[in-house]
């Protein structure tokens, strides 16, 4: 159908959410939020919901892929966990401790954990090419190599995740692809690579993402 046709095939979906429950819609891609201070009533409310997509699927002569679908129970520490029964005519969804979506891997506990440990193999794999090619290319060619295969992989989603405690993971690849694109041992300090190259560190990169257009941009001390 295409695309566009296909939105338009399920744009009344999101009217089925009653009070509390939210349905975003991303091509192909269905989400379902449900919230409640009360567990007998979110659990009544997720029940309802997912009977009534169902329902949906139905009528619209869709099917629902039970395969490709789970829940994920946002949890706070100090909250407990609720074993959640979800099914329609004996197919029952799933639980995940994480999911991915639009390219963000989301976890229970929104530590983005999960998702920084993809990143970081994503961007090993990156710092070996950078590593492979720095002997036959050039400071520039290798400075747009980095952007391509580093800036591109670490700048997606960091107003989300950036702030974390397991961002100086991420931090310390770069600094790492830095010192190699400079030929520069382990130990020298990256605060002048960085302005050498001119290529803003992870933090300020992700302050640059939640700046407004106008505001100057500063490098942050890196060592």
């Amino acid at each position: 159908m295409g695309p566009i046709f296909f939105l338009i095939y399920k744009n009344d979906l999101p009217k089925l959410a009653p009070t509390g429950t939210k349905i975003l819609l991303y091509a192909d891609d269905t989400s379902i939020i449900v919230t409640s201070p009360n567990l007998e009533n979110y659990k009544k409310q997720i029940n309802k919901i997912f009977r009534d997509i169902n329902y949906w699927f139905k009528l619209n002569q869709l099917v629902l892929n039970y395969n490709k679908t789970h829940y994920l129970q946002f949890n706070t520490k100090n909250s407990r966990e609720y074993v959640l029964k979800i099914n329609y005519q004996g197919n029952y969804v799933k639980s995940s401790p994480h999911t991915k979506f639009l390219g963000l891997i989301i976890d229970d506990s929104l530590s983005w954990k999960s998702h920084i440990d993809q990143m970081m193999s994503k961007l090993n794999t990156a710092c070996f090419v950078i590593r492979s090619l720095q002997a036959i290319m050039s400071t520039e060619t290798l400075r747009m190599v980095y952007f391509a295969y580093v800036h591109s992989v670490m700048s997606y989603g960091i107003i989300f995740w950036g702030n974390q405690p397991y961002s100086e993971k991420i931090f310390k690849i770069q600094k790492r692809v830095i010192r190699i694109i400079t030929n520069s041992r382990m130990r020298d300090s990256c605060r002048e690579l960085f302005q050498r190259l001119e290529i803003l560190p992870l933090y300020s990169v992700e302050t640059t993402n939640k700046m407004q257009p106008g505001n100057r941009i500063y490098y942050s001390t890196v060592h």
